[in-house]
């Protein structure tokens, strides 16, 4: 769809024509609307506001989010791209938004083609940003009319509530976003944001000495006898979309707060906000395990993820490995299901070929560069690595975690894999960490219908010796 350019740092005056968005696309991961859980979730997808009214009711009201996420970064490269617990921090922001109860709509609004496949991939629409929106100087009102405008024009419908999401809060919550719209859906306020309490003591340095700016140096009162003070967040921003129009700011009319736990509040600037958000992820974020209909195939590592990772020698240097039953079982589940699954091992070992023929599952081993093989083998088999559930260990399936849509590393996994995987399994590798995820998928009893494309999903060619 071609986007018109709009003249000027402003989006076009109500009424002007406006670019449309491009097409949504269904998500490939998880689809739909989150729980108002910690972090992003699956759920079921959100309720149109197209959608048809009870008999005699009023039509819903539209809540649009429009998240801008340009390409460019100068702190951190690629930064709406960056993943944290296996999401892209884009994808973040539209399964939280997707999770809100009031939202009905969610756009992104870049000038990045890779994110904008990546918003489509969570679940929202895309909208193209004009260059001239999209510079260092541009602000983010000026993006948000803008996709106000084409998100109007491609919908048929105006915006009642229209919200300012930055995917650079990691940690914000589906329900710090229900609460800021439902500000301006009840009448409250005709503007809100997030924002955390605080009792900290400000300080000013001055020609005269350090000041304090909240109080009185030579008075120090105890917490509780102390009203708390609010930080903006930038997290997440709420106006009335009639207001916003005519004033073309955030924050007019009566505005509210929206309190939030500060020990979520995180802001992505340099690579050291980045490295923090992905060590607070494993704490902060509620657990998150896929189910059958997120998945299109399964990819194992083998040492440290069939196996404990140790290795076994006899007196002659062969090699034993001790593998978990459980996990036998498992495989075969997911392969009666219909699911393609895929061993791919860095080591040439013998052991590995076995377990594999063993198993009846594809194998390809002896790889220097498992993403290389991985995606060869996505595109091969016709599978959307974003459906992909990638289960590892050590650093080398790192570069398979960035490629898939589900990482998910055994308990025993090296700290950096587990910070970047999406899900983290309670069982270690070796213990029936497979069978884990089988259950995840399956069910606990490991007996989900089989899939309407199994014959397509059980390869039976290998690259293993026969």
């Amino acid at each position: 769809m071609t986007t018109a350019p709009a003249s000027g740092p402003a989006a076009p005056a109500p009424g002007a024509s406006a670019p449309a968005p491009e097409a949504a696309v269904p998500a490939s991961g998880p689809a739909g609307r989150a729980p108002e859980a910690a972090a992003p979730a699956s759920g079921t997808a959100p309720a149109s506001a197209t959608a048809a009214s009870a008999p005699g009711a009023a039509p819903a009201p539209v809540v649009l989010a429009v998240i801008p996420a340009r390409g460019g970064s100068k702190g951190v490269p690629a930064k709406n791209l960056a993943p944290v617990a296996g999401v892209p921090l884009v994808g973040r922001a539209v399964l939280a938004c997707l999770g809100a109860r009031p939202v009905t709509h969610v756009v992104v609004s870049t000038d990045d083609p890779a994110i904008a496949a990546a918003a489509r991939a969570a679940g929202a629409e895309a909208v193209h940003r004009p260059a001239e929106l999209a510079g260092d100087t541009a602000t983010s009102e000026a993006a948000v009319l803008h996709a106000l405008d084409a998100f109007e024009a491609a919908h048929g419908r105006t915006a009642d509530v229209v919200l300012l999401v930055q995917c650079t809060s990691p940690f914000l919550t589906p329900a710090e976003i229900a609460e800021t719209a439902d500000r301006i859906l009840t009448g409250a306020a005709d503007t809100a944001f997030t924002a955390a309490p605080s009792h900290g003591f400000l300080w000013r340095e001055t020609e005269r000495g350090a000041e304090g700016v909240n109080h009185d140096k030579a008075h120090r009162p105890r917490r509780q006898d102390r009203e708390p003070e609010y930080l903006e967040t930038g997290a997440v921003y709420a106006m009335a979309a009639p207001g916003f129009r005519t004033h073309r700011h955030r924050f007019f009319g009566r505005t509210a707060l929206v309190a939030t736990d500060p020990a979520r509040v995180l802001e992505i600037d340099d690579p050291h906000d980045l490295a923090r958000a992905k060590a607070l992820a494993p704490l902060l974020d509620a657990p998150v395990t896929p189910g059958f209909a997120d998945v299109d195939a399964v990819v194992l590592d083998f040492d440290g993820t069939q196996t404990d990772d140790r290795v076994h020698l006899d007196a002659e240097g062969r090699e034993f490995v001790s593998a978990h039953r459980g996990d036998g079982l498992g495989i075969a589940a997911l392969r009666r299901a219909g699911l393609p699954v895929l061993i791919l091992s860095t080591e040439q070992n013998a052991v590995v070929a076995a377990r594999a023929r063993k198993l009846r599952i594809p194998v390809l081993h002896g790889i220097d560069r498992k993403d290389r093989a991985l995606k060869e083998w996505c595109e091969a088999e016709g599978i959307d690595p974003q459906r992909v559930l990638y289960a590892g260990n050590d650093v080398n399936d790192l570069p398979c975690f960035h490629l898939v849509g589900w990482p998910v590393a055994v308990s025993s996994a090296h700290d950096s894999v587990r910070a970047a995987a999406r899900a983290v399994t309670a069982t270690p590798g070796g213990a029936g960490a497979v069978r884990e995820i089988a259950a995840w998928l399956l069910g606990p009893e490991l007996d989900t219908p089989v899939r309407a494309d199994a014959a397509r999903t059980t390869p039976a060619r290998t690259t293993t010796e026969p």
